[in-house]
């Protein structure tokens, strides 16, 4: 059949991306869905610093390719085999796809597929195929799901059957705002109630790791960030404090919030070493310090190797906030859709398919929390 994608055949084109415009709305073909596959129409997608770092050059994937990870939809057809999908049925994709036969599937650590680390490397699908084509030429997958666009071809194990009376543009924040944020500081630092906490970097991911240590009821959550208006939205959903982390005396802030001594737990959600080690700074001595970032490859952290021992701090990374989202999906979802977690007041933008290089050039800016397409 046909669709619309978003297609990335060239990385670091210059800003403004309202005039690069590194990504082109084309026409494709998609094959049907092999065995264990299944056909879905996208309902809604979200804007994500990780599909910039592609644009810009900072992640390398092999070009073409048709971008896009986060993201709801509608299955409209299965292939053969597939047993845990029926046409009609409301998910969210999930970008690291799940086989459930290797050991870290096995372990209960879906995030770390091996297939699937293989499979979006190459720009295919789990099966080893490409589904997506222009003019016969084949286009690669963007891990594993490719959303930006009206219809995809996924794995099975790259999604997550969700209710159908939950909205689907705010179900589309599942899938990789809330799994990450939420998910590292939920399950990745294992918080718990009555713990203090900090979130440094406030965009979409921190926001979610933020709403995530507010429903969990840690006291007191800090939201650090360069940017005051992020600060200020922190404190409107619910943040007890805001530091900017430029500030000389930012540590010691934290410290003085804390009783002297730092949090418990300290989240980094910016994409940026430099947030890194202000997270470990911050972090009580015995406290936990989780990555959850993706800054350029190029970055290192600098840690006097002492430090861990006389501090026994833990420094821990997290890679879709180390979910498990057959079981976290529908448990953020509840969170959600009850109010105890408001997904949906992230959402600063409702664009159409169009307006993606206006929107990505908006998010390079720093001008939006969520972005998301909603498809007809």
């Amino acid at each position: 059949m046909k669709t619309r994608i978003a297609l990335l055949s060239e990385s670091g084109l210059p800003r403004p991306y309202a005039e690069s415009k590194p990504l082109t709305i084309v026409e494709a073909d998609l094959a049907d869905p092999g065995p264990g596959e299944m056909r879905v129409k996208i309902a809604a997608a979200g804007l994500c610093h990780s599909d910039l770092s592609v644009i810009n050059g900072d992640r390398h994937r092999d070009m073409p390719l048709a971008l896009g990870h986060e993201a709801s939809g509608v299955v409209d057809a299965v292939g053969e085999g597939v047993t845990r999908f029926a046409t009609g049925d409301h998910i969210v994709l999930v970008f690291a796809a799940s086989c459930g036969q290797c050991l870290p599937c096995a372990e209960g650590r879906p995030a770390l597929c091996e297939p699937a680390v293989v499979a979006g490397g190459k720009g295919t699908l789990l099966s080893g195929a490409k589904r997506i084509s222009v003019d016969g030429k084949e286009i690669n997958h963007h891990i594993g799901v490719s959303v930006f666009s009206d219809y995809v071809v996924i794995d099975q194990g790259s999604a997550v059957k969700i209710g159908k009376d939950i909205p689907l543009d705010r179900a589309a924040l599942l899938g990789c705002a809330v799994l990450t944020g939420a998910g590292a500081v939920l399950n990745s630092a294992g918080l718990k109630t009555g713990q203090s906490c900090a979130v440094v970097g406030l965009g979409g991911v921190g926001l979610s790791g933020l709403l995530g240590a507010l429903a969990a009821s840690a006291y007191p959550v800090i939201a650090c960030d360069l940017a005051q208006d992020k600060r200020d939205f922190a404190l409107e959903l619910g943040a007890h404090h805001a530091v900017d982390p430029s500030d000389e005396d930012a540590i010691e802030q934290v410290k003085a919030l804390t009783g002297g001594a730092g949090v418990d737990v300290a989240v980094e959600l910016a994409g940026s070493a430099r947030a890194l080690r202000f997270a470990f700074d911050i972090a009580k001595r015995g406290g936990t310090a989780v990555t959850a970032g993706l800054p350029h490859p190029s970055q290192e952290l600098s840690i006097p190797a002492t430090l861990l021992t006389v501090t026994e701090k833990t420094v821990r990374g997290s890679y879709v906030g180390s979910c498990v989202p057959k079981r976290d999906i529908p448990r953020f979802a509840a969170l959600m859709e009850s109010g105890a977690m408001p997904i949906g007041k992230l959402m600063t933008h409702k664009i159409k398919l169009e307006d993606i290089n206006e929107g990505f050039e908006r998010l390079a800016a720093g001008e939006a929390i969520r972005q998301v397409i909603v498809f007809d």
